[in-house]
């Protein structure tokens, strides 16, 4: 990838990140996006008359990664000619099939989404209840499935048990809230300092993206 070309992405994931909150218009596909030399394609929808990709699937088809930091998306570009590191023999490491990173790009997206409904809840002082949290949770719920079936590879099989971990975790944290909720009619803004079950939610999504933007294994303790 050259100068140029990561620019151009930079400038276009910057692009998206600014104007997606303003938009009102359902997303419809009409196209794909493929990088020259890349074989992973993906797909492009229009909003409001412009395009727009979205910022997981940039990461995958550059083979870089995303990086969440509060509020701040960081997407990194690859240096130019970087490589998968061959294994011993000095063939290519196995790579994650595409049918299963499409469905687990969308079961991690789920994820993050019932994450941040329940952080946005409590720094707004709003109720966590079964209410809130279960449409998410069966959400989330319904795309692990999806990606679990997905999984056809070892090292599918393998990333598949951490995308797993990553939802249980995140359903402990959520029924975690709710009780405390039960118990008490706010639950204090500085619950998450020092919060290790947190800590590790949002250092396994980091470790997924990470993964899906390789499309390569990594094991990872922050996801078990």
């Amino acid at each position: 990838m050259n100068l140029r070309t990561g620019r151009a992405l930079y400038w276009a994931a910057v692009w998206a990140l600014v104007s997606i909150p303003a938009m009102a218009q359902a997303p419809r596909q009409i196209g794909t996006l493929v990088i020259s030399g890349q074989a992973s394609q993906a797909p492009v929808v229009q909003i409001n008359g412009k395009s727009y990709v979205d910022l997981e699937s940039l990461a995958r088809i550059t083979h870089g990664t995303l990086q969440f930091d509060g509020t701040r998306t960081i997407l990194t570009l690859p240096a130019p000619g970087s490589a998968a590191t061959p294994s011993a023999d000095g063939s290519a490491p196995p790579r994650l099939t595409q049918n299963f990173l499409n469905a687990e790009i969308a079961a991690l997206a789920q994820i993050r989404e019932w994450h941040v409904a329940v952080v946005n809840a409590i720094n707004n002082n709003l109720p966590i209840t079964e209410g809130l949290a279960g449409p998410m949770r069966r959400q989330a719920d319904a795309k692990l499935q999806l990606a679990l079936a997905a999984a056809t590879s070892g090292p599918d099989h393998q990333a598949a048990d951490l995308l797993r971990n990553e939802f249980a975790n995140m359903q402990q944290m959520s029924d975690q809230f709710i009780q405390m909720h039960e118990k008490a009619e706010t639950i204090p803004h500085d619950v998450f300092t020092g919060n290790t079950l947190d800590a590790k939610i949002q250092g396994c999504q980091t470790v997924l993206s990470q993964m899906a933007a390789s499309r390569q294994f990594q094991d990872d303790a922050l996801c078990h």
